[in-house]
Parts: C-alpha cells; structure tokens; sequence
C-alpha cells in the first residue's frame, strides 16, 4: 500500500453517488492540478458533528435473521471508518454519501436519554433487550464529547431495564461503573467486535478503532467484573482475516469472552463500490483474488440481501470459514454460555424506584 495514495486516517477513499439523487458531485482533475499548484488541500478530511432531533430512537428490528429485536443508535454515521460497515448505506437516507461522508458527517442525537426513557416508562412497553449500536458504534469517538452513550445507561440502570452493546472501543471502560450494578442484576451483554489479531490489518481495515490490544484487555476488565462478553468476529473476509479464526477464538476465550459469533462479509449497495474501490488502492496484489472469493460466499455477486444466507454465505469458501468457526466454538468455548438477560425487573420499577406495594 502506498500512505500517500490514501485518505489518512479513512477507511473509505470517496464519496460515491447517492442513490436518491439525480445529480452527482465528481472532483475533477483540473481542479486537483489547481490545488497542487497552488499548495492548496483539495479535501480537509474533517469531521463535522451536526444535531439533529428524531422523535423516537428506539427501533423495532423486522429482519428474521438478526439476533436482536429492538436497537437505538445515539449516533447515525460512524467515524471509525470500517470499510465494510454495513451501516454506510443508511447514511444515503440522510442525504448524505455512504463514502467518505459516513465517517466524516456524524449526526448526533442529543435527545436520545429522554426519548429511551420516555418509551421504557409507558405501561404499554413491556421489558425486551434493546441493544445499542444496532446499527453504528455507540462507543464511536463522538461519546467521548457528547456522553449520550453513558446517559442512556444510566436511564437503563435507573429502569432496571436489560441492554445489549455492540462496540469494537475501549471507551466503554469509561462506564465500568454503571455497567458493573446493571450486571449485578444480569441487565447487561455486552458484543466486542475484534476481527483481526494483526495491527496493520486493523488499521486499514478500521482505522479510527481501538488497538487490538485495548480490545482485548477491554474484554478481560469487563469478564474479570462480572460483564458477560461476546466477542464478534465479524466480518470475516476471505484472505484477509479468514485465516485468523482460531487464534481470534483462542485470544477470545483466554482473556475472558463467554462466546464468539460471526458474519462473513457482505458488501450491499454502495458499499460494494466503495470496497472495491477501497482495496485496489490498499492491495492491488489480491484485490481481484478477495472480490472473486467474497463473490463466491453469495451466489456469485458482492451484493447479497437473501434473509438466511446473506450472513454466512454458501458456497465451498464459505462452508470452509463456517466450518471453522463451529470448531473454534467445540475447542475454546465448550463450557461457556452467555447468560440471557433479566427482562422481570423492569415492570416493578417503571416509575424509577421499586414498587413495595
């Protein structure tokens, strides 16, 4: 990979066409000649926070092949970077790019705290996991400004009321404290997603992410306190961390996750052109090799949106990586579960302190 040839610290290296729009906005060449002569940035690759004020933030899951039935996301867009992150095709529902623009326009729910709140406190609600991050990181480096992550726990924990997280950032260590009295009521799971042991493919991978190493001392602090983990090796893209799920399922175990789960990559909509794009520039010596093979997991097109197969594909490759995976479960997680979440508290303390009568 040649660093100057890419947009640094980004995951994406465009901003492809949105697809409700007419018109397309395309950087010409003259216009990056003008700016190399004239020293000039033609792109200051910075990160915009912009508020917005949705009426709900809890959503219903309707897909039938997702372990989940309801998710907030205190932010939309993510600034991680994660090339393959399903959630960049939600970003054209804003008007927004799936590119460059998912890790550099992040909207930022403010109300998030009063809008849980609001719909766990109605006698209609009826206690269910609602997981954080269904969609983008809630740990994503905006929380450590805005805190609305650390705010919806808090209302969690005040409701008694089970949460699920999904992150691959060691901020969540910050709330150990709220996350250790939800776990002292099993209120609390929580989903880190590790998908490679070596730094420089994380780094290219998901370049605005925490290390390898933070994310595994991060599942050791919270197993060692109490916090049932699950480490996602998600995706798993054939030649580049395919080769790694052992040692991912052994390093899980040994620092503590109680299982692991796993997707094979799938690049729908826009996303496969930003990573085709995205891995010509970072590997052209297996580009082709790792497009054909994720191809090959999903009837022979990167686009998949098959309920029951769009996760862990078919096909020979994937058959292999599945395969691989069920053993990694047999030889480091033999005797581990992850406990289900406590849904009986919550209607006893609907109105914020528990009901002796």
């Amino acid at each position: 990979m040649n660093p100057k040839s890419t947009i640094k610290g980004r995951g994406a290296q465009q901003n492809v066409p949105n697809r409700f729009f007419e018109l397309r906005h395309d950087i010409r060449d003259d216009f990056l000649e003008f700016c190399q002569k004239e020293g000039e940035a033609s792109d200051k690759n910075k990160t915009l926070y912009l508020e917005v004020f949705p009426k709900t933030i809890v959503n219903k899951v309707e897909s039938p092949d997702i372990g989940m039935a309801y998710s907030m996301n205190a932010y939309q867009g993510c600034e991680h970077g994660c090339i393959y992150c399903y959630a960049r095709n939600s970003h054209e529902f804003w008007g927004y790019s799936a590119g460059l623009d998912f890790e550099r326009r992040i909207m930022v729910k403010k109300d998030a705290p009063k809008l849980l709140e609001a719909l766990i406190t109605k006698k209609s609600w009826k206690a269910h996991p609602i997981v954080m991050s269904g969609n983008t990181d809630c740990y994503q480096p905006a929380e450590k400004q805005f805190e609305i992550t650390r705010q919806c726990l808090e209302v969690f924990l005040k409701y008694k009321h089970p949460v699920a997280i999904i992150t691959k950032n060691a901020l969540i260590l910050r709330d150990l404290d709220i996350l250790k009295q939800l776990a002292a009521d099993h209120l609390i799971g929580v989903n880190l997603s590790i998908t490679s042991l070596n730094e420089d493919t994380r780094r290219i991978l998901e370049p605005r992410t925490a290390t390898i190493k933070k994310r595994l001392e991060t599942v050791k602090t919270l197993s060692e306190h109490g916090i049932p983990v699950n480490v996602m090796l998600a995706p798993i893209i054939p030649s580049i961390n395919s080769h790694e799920i052992l040692p991912l399922a052994k390093a899980a175990s040994d620092y503590g996750a109680l299982g692991i789960a796993h997707t094979i990559v799938r690049l729908n909509g826009a996303i496969g052109e930003i990573f085709t794009d995205w891995i010509k520039k970072t590997m052209p010596d297996r580009a082709d090799k790792v497009l054909h093979q994720i191809a090959s997991c999903h009837g022979g097109t990167l686009n998949d949106s098959r309920y029951g197969t769009r996760m862990h594909g078919e096909g020979k490759i994937a058959e292999q990586i599945n395969m691989l995976v069920d053993l990694a479960r047999k030889k480091y997680f033999k005797n581990k579960t992850m406990p289900k979440l406590n849904c009986d508290l919550h209607e006893s303390f609907k109105d914020g302190q528990l009901k002796l009568f």
